[in-house]
């Protein structure tokens, strides 16, 4: 069953609405190599473009599809960084402008300790991505699109969460599909009821909800707090939700569709770099299926391989694989372990 339908007659696939940021990872190429240590000792970085919103624009590029994004970068070097590389891989750039005020881009240095052991140092003072004002929002450039993509950290804090909302009244208006991708982090929010408040405001007018168990928690926390996954599922299909995707991490994920099926799938086994980034690659996987017109499971799978691949990554962006490198892994993983490796 096709759960979702495109507008094939719109020039972008979709936009994106979000958090932009700079990672510095320590540096792991043919020249440096930091090995795992405590972020303290690491003497040697590589910078890439990063943040979930802004890695998906980049993946999905790889699979062919046509990007814009919504969003706000500082005026100076790194703004210039970020605003040149989306150039360079095909990402539409017109509607990314430049903060006023000074506002910087955060800058998010990664501590790598082990395989299992990684975690970031975030700065995110005057920041420019929650800069993102109601007047930026174009109708005629949502309409453009076949889908939006909301990141909830765009919630976060005013402008942003006005204009985030506006985007997503808009792409109602217009017959854009919405998918919203919660993506918590836990800076500059205030309170949990924040929380609450704004992403279930935008989750009651989605077409896909993609989270983990835990951002699914803090986003049903004034409404029925305690669900189980088949009950968060049956709660969002009763607004607008055709696909809801609820991630537990290594335990695998499971998307429930409209019709009360369920498909599930489980990480494919690698040596990990470090323990995030997995999540957009995730996206870029899952959504490239969908475009494609594929079943729930396989996108699932191809979402699922496409995490696997980039957490044993050094980043989160620029490593993000074309879909022949995805079906090779995949090829690759299911004749070490057998065909049903990932599937549940």
């Amino acid at each position: 069953m096709k759960y979702i339908e495109f507008d094939e007659g719109r020039p972008l696939d979709l936009i994106l609405l979000g958090r932009i940021t700079i990672d510095f990872n320590p540096a792991y190429n043919d020249q440096v190599k930091e090995e795992f240590k405590p972020l303290k000792n690491v003497h040697m970085f590589e910078k890439f473009v990063g943040g979930s919103p802004a890695n998906i624009a980049v993946g999905v590029t790889r699979y062919g599809l046509k990007p814009g994004f919504l969003g706000k970068v500082s005026n100076d070097q790194f703004g210039d960084f970020v605003v040149d590389y989306f150039n360079s891989q095909g990402i539409d750039t017109s509607h990314i402008t430049r903060c006023k005020g000074g506002e910087k881009l955060g800058l998010t240095f990664t501590e790598m300790l082990s395989p299992s052991q990684s975690g970031i140092l975030m700065y995110r003072n005057c920041i420019a991505d929650l800069q993102l004002h109601v007047d930026d929002v174009d109708p005629w450039y949502i309409r453009s699109a076949k889908v939006l993509l909301v990141s909830g950290t765009a919630l976060a804090d005013s402008p942003s969460r006005e204009a985030a909302l506006k985007a997503v009244m808009l792409a109602k208006q217009f017959g854009t599909k919405v998918i919203f991708d919660i993506d918590y982090r836990e800076y500059t929010w205030k309170n949990m009821d924040e929380i609450s408040i704004y992403y279930s405001l935008v989750a009651r007018e989605a077409d896909i909800i993609m989270g983990s168990r835990e951002e699914f928690n803090l986003m049903e926390n004034l409404l029925h707090p305690g669900l189980s996954d088949e009950e968060s599922a049956a709660l969002w299909h009763g607004y607008n939700a055709k696909i809801i995707v609820i991630k537990h991490g290594m335990q695998g994920s499971t998307a429930y569709t409209c019709d009360g099926e369920k498909f599930s799938i489980k990480p494919f086994p690698v040596e990990a770099r470090k323990g995030f980034g997995g999540g957009d690659g995730y996206g870029c996987g899952f959504l490239y299926g969908l475009y494609q017109g594929w079943d729930i499971i396989d996108c699932l799978e191809f979402g699922s391989a496409e995490a696997s691949m980039m957490v044993r990554s050094n980043n989160s962006s620029e490593s993000l694989p074309g879909p022949e490198a995805v079906h090779a892994f995949i090829k690759e993983e299911k004749e070490k372990y057998g065909e049903m490796i990932a599937r549940v």
